[in-house]
């Protein structure tokens, strides 16, 4: 019997695309030297870094990344995980995170957990398969599978926004808890008596926690006699439209409060806009407080006093860390904390 006769398959095209050699050509330099210039420019007189790089341009080239890091066993590429991309307020610290580090020639990709720390023990083991250079998370609480694949990863770790007694290898961020203390402290500078904390600390939101935990920490040493007064909502979204619902709570379940502290400058926004549209005088009836500076709260009326928070900072700070530690540098401190202002405006 003969054999089936397998049809042959067709060879795969190559794809057309310039190549080193290329550059080269065009530049009037060796490959060897376009290679120093795209590696490490430093090593390369400008006058022949600006012919290469007008050659790059010329000729349209595409650096071969998978070659190059397997050659130098780096990707070039930070990590970073953040609870939420709708807030602008980590927008800003990603933008400055990412403008540290590109400028050394790394690329940044950012994955969101949603403030479940389940995902984002899922989110850390999908990096680090892509084998970053370094990783940035917002928060310092994590699961034990997260905090056993940090540790394991061999690559410099930077948990940014809160402070760990224990961090996992670097950290940069400001204290929750003395921030509301600071806040109380103001409050009750201001002659009020009866503040209520009303929060959306959701499962997995350490920050919005630590808020609580510091409110109740300075309310009973000010006021040893009474239990703090707290709304916590966390089967609220984190939004302006659960002001109305915060502020129900508090006229409901507290009806002596003479302020209301917010974990957040977007809820502490919509509890201002229900008070106005309900003629409830702020801050004569309520003073109201907020969390994080956000652009619009110097403009609303009242404007709100808040803490205000380095965000471009902490990007700028967990950017020099990494680099630094990527370079191998082991001297440098390994807690960065940037602290926080309290804002007095009109709304206490």
């Amino acid at each position: 019997m003969s054999e089936a006769v397998q049809p042959k398959r067709k060879a795969r095209p190559r794809r057309a695309g310039v190549t080193m050699a290329d550059v080269a050509a065009e530049a009037g330099v060796s490959m060897q030297t376009v290679s120093r210039a795209l590696r490490t420019p430093q090593t390369v007189s400008p006058d022949t870094l600006e012919l290469i790089t007008a050659a790059i341009r010329k000729t349209h080239y595409v650096q071969n990344l998978a070659a190059s890091m397997l050659a130098s066993a780096r990707s070039l590429t930070i990590a970073a995980v953040i609870p939420t991309l709708s807030t602008s307020i980590f927008a800003d610290t990603i933008q400055s995170l990412s403008d540290m580090v590109g400028r050394k020639g790394y690329q940044l990709f950012v994955g969101n957990t949603d403030y479940r720390l389940d995902r984002e023990e899922d989110l850390i083991r999908s990096l680090l398969g892509r084998r970053p250079d370094g990783l940035f998370l917002v928060g310092t609480r994590h699961t034990r599978g997260s905090v056993s694949l940090l540790k394991r990863a061999g690559i410099p770790i930077v948990e940014g926004w809160d402070l760990a007694p224990q961090p996992i290898d670097r950290q940069v961020g400001f204290s929750n808890d003395l921030a509301m203390d600071a806040v109380v402290r103001h409050l009750a500078a201001s002659g009020r008596r009866q503040p209520v904390f009303a929060g959306v600390v959701r499962p997995g939101d350490s920050r919005a926690r630590q808020r609580r935990d510091g409110f109740c920490a300075a309310a009973q040493k000010l006021w040893p006699e009474d239990e703090p007064r707290l709304i916590d909502a966390g089967d609220l979204a984190l939004t302006m439209d659960a002001g109305a619902s915060l502020l129900d709570r508090v006229e409901a379940q507290h009806p002596d409060a003479d302020a209301i502290v917010l974990s957040s400058d977007i809820t502490a926004a919509g509890v201002l806009f229900a008070c106005i549209r309900r003629g409830i005088a702020v801050p004569r009836r309520f003073a109201i407080t907020g969390f994080g500076d956000f652009e619009f709260a110097r403009h609303l009326v009242p404007s709100l006093t808040t803490i205000a928070v380095p965000t471009r900072r902490i990007g700028f700070e967990a950017g020099r860390l990494l680099l630094g530690a990527i370079a191998g540098d082991t001297a440098g401190p390994r807690t960065v904390d940037v602290g926080f202002e309290l804002i007095e405006r009109e709304s206490s």
